[in-house]
């Protein structure tokens, strides 16, 4: 746990496009503020804020489920024991992510299996929690999340990778596949699944896709501007250097002006703007699939 004695004020925006798809099956959770949601952290923890991008695909049951309910599940089950070292907190905070994620799969799967035909929908999850300035960030499949930082040394901003992607041609994937049975082909597993790590996908469970993410915990510093999440509609064509230069374009745009009477501030006008253009942008690129951005903006008081 990060106890700094500083707060960084946060702020997410969000932009969707269904792009070249029938449908958004994108969900999405923007909670800057519910620290009243996780009593058993206070007094020790004085914010709770959440962030999550969900991908479906196969249908939007999955995503809209787990924007609906994964937070809930995490409220009810972080530690609530401070006394122990850091390292103790975050082994149990890891411990019990994991479980809100198995949970969260497993309640929706028994929910898919009481329909006929069984739901066959299935998302990815990419969630920053933040308790005061440390960020744990978990990810299941290849939605990405990074961090813009600015390096004082080179006096540039970089982009920092806050998550890993699961995609079924990577090695140990792929083991983990084939050795429950299934098989990858053409970077899919059974030629059909993108990702090798879902909540929902009933029928490819039985061939090694889990529900287990990864997790990793980040401190916020004073160099740092904004948190990025996107579903893979955006990482099909931007990288992640690309994206953070292309919003930092825009919020360094000084014609860019909230419109007159308007009550929102020039950092809010700025985000919201850089927001919905990056998500426009990668349409205009040619990402036929569903664009889902997340940008949560940092701001030191």
């Amino acid at each position: 746990m990060s106890n700094l004695g500083f707060l960084a004020t946060l702020r997410g925006y969000v932009a969707e496009r269904k792009g070249e798809r029938d449908e958004m099956q994108d969900a999405h959770v923007v909670l800057d503020e519910c620290t009243a949601d996780f009593q058993q952290l206070t007094p020790k923890v004085s914010r709770v804020a959440y962030y999550a991008v969900f991908d479906g695909h196969g249908g939007k049951r999955a995503s809209e489920h787990s924007a609906r309910r994964l937070h809930v599940h995490l409220a009810h089950k972080l530690p609530k024991d401070f006394s122990g070292t850091v390292n103790n907190f975050d082994k149990e905070m890891k411990r019990q992510i994991l479980e809100s994620f198995k949970v969260m799969d497993e309640e929706f799967l028994k929910e898919a299996s009481t329909h006929k035909p069984v739901w066959k929908d299935g998302t990815t999850a990419c969630c920053v929690l933040v308790l005061n300035d440390t960020l744990y960030i978990t990810n299941l499949g290849d939605s990405k999340a990074i961090l813009c930082r600015y390096q004082s040394e080179t006096k540039q901003h970089v982009s920092v990778p806050l998550s890993k992607d699961h995609n079924p041609s990577n090695y140990e994937e792929r083991m983990r596949i084939q050795k429950a049975g299934g098989n990858v082909r053409e970077g899919r597993v059974l030629g059909i699944l993108e990702v090798s790590r879902s909540i929902g996908d009933g029928q490819y469970k039985r061939c090694g896709v889990i529900n287990v993410p990864d997790v990793k915990r980040c401190i916020l510093n004073s160099n740092d501007r904004f948190i990025l999440i996107a579903c893979d509609g955006l990482w099909k064509v931007f990288d992640a250097d690309q994206a953070i230069q292309f919003v930092l374009q825009v919020l360094q745009d000084n014609e860019l002006q909230p419109p007159e009477g308007s009550n929102k501030t020039l950092e809010n006008f700025r985000f919201e703007t850089a927001c919905n253009k990056l998500a426009s942008e990668a349409v205009r690129k040619g990402s036929a699939d569903n664009v889902t951005v997340l940008l949560v903006s940092i701001h030191k008081v």
